[in-house]
C-alpha cells in the first residue's frame, strides 16, 4: 500500500511546475479571447497536444501510474489557475474515458480511449452523455433507450442527452442508456457512439454563464444502430447483473454514477485551481492598490477577506488531497470525493465573489480576470452532483440510511 505524504515526489514536483508554466505563458493569455468568442479552442487543443499535455498518454500517466493518487489533483489545479474554461476544453474529453474506464473491459479500453484523444497532428474529442433534460440529479429518470437487436447483434439507441461537454463535436459519444425501465437507475447500460455513426446530430448549443471556451451542447439520438460490442462490459456481464438486480441481489453501480464517483476530487481540483487564483490575485492587487494614503490591505476589512481565503483554499486543498488519495487506494468511507468536491465548490464561488469585492468596480469590469473567474466558478455547485446532491450523498454515507 502506498503510504500518505503532503510532500509532493520530484516527478509531481515538476509536472506541477511544466503544467504552471503552460498555464502562464499560453493560457492566461488566449483565456479572455475564446470567452468572448464562446467556440471550442481547437488551436489552443493543438498546441496542449504538441507538447503531450492533451492525450491519453498523458491521462493515463497522471491516473493510473500514480500510487499516491495526487499528481491528478496537482495537475489540475495549476491547469485551471490558468483558465477554467480553457482547461475544460482539455479535460471534457477525460469524462468520456473515464466512462469508459468505469463500466468497458480492457480490450474496450484499449480500442476507445486512444480515438477520443486522437495523436499529436490530428486530435480527436471525446463527450460523455448521462444528462437529460429532464434528468440531470435524477438519474432514475433517464429516458434514452438502448433496445437489443437479436437478428442483428445491433442496440438501437432513441433520445436526448444535455448539457453534454463536447456533445455533438466529439469523435466518440459514451452515452448512457436505459435498457431495462423497470429496474430504474440499475437497468443502465453505456454505449460507444464511434465516429461518423448515422443518426446522432448535435441538438441547441447552450450560451453559458461561465467556462464558455468548453462546448456544451444537446446530443440527440435517433434510430442510432451500434454494434453489439459497443456495449461496455460486454452483453455476457450487463444479462448477469441485470438478472441479480431482478433477483433482488445487489448489483453495480449504475453507469453513470461509476463515472462521477470516479472523477469528484479531479473535479473538486478544478475549482480549487478557480480559487487558488482569484485569491492570488486579490492578494496582489491589496497590495498595490492605494486608497486614503495607504496599501488596501493595510485596512482589516480587506486583509481579513484575503486570511479567510487563504484558509478555505488549504483546507479544500486537504480535502481534495485526501479524497485523491483515498480513491485511489479504494478506501472511500463516508464520500470523501462527495465532501472534497462540495467544499471546493464553494469555495471556489466565494472566493471568486470575494475577490470582485477587494477590486471593487474594476473587478466588475471584463478588464480584469476576477469577473470570468467568478463566472466560472458557479458551475462548479451544479455539474457532476449539485451542492445538494453532494450533501445527498454524503448525509447518506454518514448516516447509512436512505435519505431522501
Amino acid at each position: 500500500m502506498a503510504e500518505f505524504s503532503l510532500e509532493l515526489s520530484e516527478d509531481q514536483i515538476q509536472l506541477q511546475k511544466w503544467i504552471h508554466d503552460f498555464a502562464e505563458n499560453v493560457m492566461r493569455p488566449q483565456a479572455e479571447e475564446w470567452d468572448e468568442r464562446e467556440e471550442f479552442p481547437y488551436p489552443f487543443v493543438e498546441e496542449a497536444a504538441k507538447i503531450g499535455l492533451y492525450g491519453w498518454e498523458f491521462m493515463a500517466e497522471i491516473m493510473m501510474n500514480d500510487r499516491t493518487g495526487l499528481s491528478t489533483p496537482v495537475a489540475l489545479e495549476e491547469l485551471f489557475w490558468g483558465d477554467a474554461g480553457l482547461g475544460m476544453s482539455i479535460m471534457g474529453t477525460g469524462l468520456a474515458a473515464a466512462g469508459i474506464a468505469a463500466s468497458g473491459t480492457r480490450d474496450q479500453l484499449a480500442e476507445w480511449v486512444p480515438q477520443c484523444y486522437g495523436t499529436a497532428d490530428k486530435i480527436a474529442l471525446g463527450a460523455f452523455c448521462a444528462s437529460e433534460p429532464d434528468a440531470g440529479s435524477d438519474v432514475a429518470a433517464y429516458r434514452t433507450r438502448a433496445k437489443y437487436d437479436e437478428a442483428t447483434d445491433e442496440w438501437v439507441l432513441n433520445g436526448t442527452k444535455a448539457w453534454i461537454t463536447n456533445g455533438g463535436i466529439a469523435d466518440i459519444h459514451v452515452v448512457v442508456a436505459v435498457v431495462d425501465a423497470e429496474l430504474k437507475s440499475k437497468g443502465h447500460a453505456s454505449f460507444i457512439v464511434p465516429p461518423n455513426t448515422k443518426g446522432l446530430s448535435m441538438g441547441q448549443k447552450y450560451k453559458k454563464h461561465g467556462i464558455r471556451a468548453s462546448h456544451t451542447a444537446e446530443v440527440v439520438l435517433d434510430d442510432v444502430r451500434l454494434p453489439g460490442h459497443c456495449l461496455l462490459g460486454g452483453k455476457e456481464k450487463l444479462d448477469e447483473r441485470l438478472a441479480r438486480v431482478r433477483e433482488g441481489k445487489p448489483g453495480n453501480s449504475q453507469a453513470a454514477m461509476q463515472t462521477f464517483e470516479a472523477t469528484r476530487p479531479a473535479v473538486a481540483a478544478q475549482a480549487l485551481g478557480i480559487a487558488r487564483a482569484a485569491y492570488e490575485y486579490s492578494l496582489e492587487y491589496a497590495k498595490e492598490r492605494h486608497a486614503f494614503g495607504r496599501p488596501i490591505i493595510m485596512n482589516q476589512s480587506i486583509a481579513f477577506m484575503l486570511a479567510d481565503m487563504a484558509t478555505e483554499i488549504d483546507a479544500t486543498r486537504m480535502l481534495v488531497w485526501r479524497a485523491a488519495w483515498l480513491g485511489r487506494q479504494k478506501k472511500f468511507k463516508n464520500a470523501e470525493g462527495s465532501m472534497a468536491k462540495l467544499k471546493a465548490g464553494r469555495v471556489a464561488v466565494h472566493s471568486t465573489e470575494r475577490a470582485i469585492q477587494i477590486l471593487g468596480g474594476y473587478g466588475y469590469t471584463r478588464e480584469y480576470p476576477v469577473e470570468r473567474w467568478h463566472r466560472d466558478a458557479k458551475i462548479f455547485d451544479i455539474f457532476e452532483g449539485t451542492e445538494q446532491i453532494q450533501q445527498l450523498v454524503i448525509s447518506r454515507a454518514i448516516s447509512g440510511l436512505r435519505i431522501e
